[in-house]
């Protein structure tokens, strides 16, 4: 099977390994890739969806996997091009995309079919989200668009408030957008993933992410300093309520409002004490749980993903493992607010027992791997309890060094009681 992974991050390269790892011969393909990917999956010579998908055409390729967001909103859409060309693929189209590209999109279809969430108001301008926070704290604040994972700002204090709104309208980090203020929960967080197929669906492992860039939730949100990963993170009865009340209405106003989706959807969920809400959409599988769930999913991935692009699930092609997984992220120096570039990565071959998953990575001219974003490499590694998963992750992430590295030493011990 020729099939070809869409992205560039540690996300795509934990994608990439799995669909390598699935049974049969198959023969990968990237774009835009990275130096680190390029060694599982050879490059595709294109410079835009438009060219990429001519390639896919011309190469008969029988697979597209969407892993990065953007590509599924840029133009008309990854998923639309590739209907148009005949190659299945394994994300949804343009329209339905719009459950993350926009976050008051979003809003109306949770509050149109009655699934659980926030109370929000959306506002266009400075004026307007200072009259809707009305000096009320915690709030949330959410940038409408895409923003990587940066452009929601949780409230505590009027001052933070004030810096996320001059980001959003003064400087227009994220470009021209709306701003959503949002009613503050509170409750532990949960990631529950989806595999859509039309009408039908398969929950993945749950996750659980870290966003604050300190430890003991300190500092700035980031795009997450580390994952953990179970079926045990949360009880069989709580996810069969998450599935109910949830997911099986979001699949159903999915296909109520004439939206198609095949592929991965993220529900980003807080367990308040009035039950499980949705704070978030993501239209593909989160990152960093992404590379925390993937090592816990066994059997055949890629079947699995190119029977859900023709329309058919197939659960029976995969299992999950029971254990845990841990992820910890490594960051550059100046990460969130800025990253540096350039410094050389030490101890990666020093890592056992551990898997390494490269997001801001490059070779040097003399061959070496050195920093090339935010956030720079993902160590993961299970164990069949948390607290083995736990040892085992930060043993290994302990090898790893680099100038200027961020990392919590927290990741799967904080929000845990034990």
């Amino acid at each position: 099977m020729k099939i070809v992974v869409v992205g560039k991050g540690g996300r795509e390269h934990a994608l990439v390994r799995a669909l390598a790892e699935s049974p049969g011969s198959h023969e990968l393909f990237c774009f835009p890739g990275s130096d680190a990917i390029s060694g599982l999956a050879k490059p595709v010579p294109a410079d835009g969806l438009e060219s990429l998908v001519a390639w896919m055409s011309a190469n008969e390729v029988d697979l597209c996997v969407a892993g990065e967001e953007s590509y599924l909103v840029k133009g008309e859409g990854l998923a639309n091009l590739c209907e148009k060309a005949g190659i299945p693929c394994w994300g949804p189209h343009l329209q339905s995309a719009q459950l993350e590209a926009s976050k008051e999109f979003a809003k109306k279809f949770l509050e149109r079919h009655g699934i659980p969430t926030a109370k929000a108001t959306a506002c266009a301008t400075l004026e307007e989200t200072v009259a809707a926070i009305g000096g009320k704290f915690p709030t949330v604040l959410k940038f409408d668009g895409l923003a990587a994972g940066k452009g929601v700002a949780v409230c505590m204090v009027e001052r933070e408030a004030t810096d996320f709104l001059d980001e959003v309208f003064v400087q227009q980090r994220f470009g021209p957008g709306r701003v959503l203020v949002e009613d503050f929960l509170t409750g532990p967080e949960v990631s529950i993933f989806a595999a859509i197929v039309d009408d039908r669906y398969l929950v993945f492992t749950p996750a659980r992410d870290y966003k604050r860039l300190g430890e003991g939730d300190a500092g700035p949100n980031t795009g997450g300093m580390g994952a953990v990963a179970s079926r045990r993170l949360i009880s069989a009865e709580l996810l069969a309520e998450i599935g109910k009340d949830i997911v099986a209405p979001t699949v159903a106003g999915l296909r109520e409002d004439g939206l198609p989706y095949r592929g991965f959807l993220y529900f980003g969920l807080m367990l308040t004490p009035d039950g499980p809400k949705v704070i978030e959409y993501n239209c593909r599988f989160g990152d960093p749980e992404c590379q925390a769930v993937m090592p816990l999913v066994k059997g055949d991935l890629a079947a699995f993903c190119l029977a859900g692009a023709k329309g058919e699930l197939k659960p029976e092609l995969i299992s999950f493992d029971e254990g845990w997984s841990v992820c910890v992220v490594l960051a550059s120096a100046g990460y969130p607010e800025s990253s540096r570039s350039g410094d050389v990565i030490r101890g990666l071959e020093e890592v056992g027992n551990a898997r390494v998953y490269h997001a801001g990575t490059r070779r040097n001219a003399a061959g070496e791997w050195e920093t090339n974003g935010g956030r720079v490499l993902a160590v993961v590694a299970g164990g069949e309890t948390r607290q083995d998963a736990v040892a085992a992750a930060h043993a290994a992430t302990d090898k790893v060094s680099f100038d200027g590295m961020q990392r919590r030493r927290d990741i799967g011990i904080s929000s845990f009681e034990d």
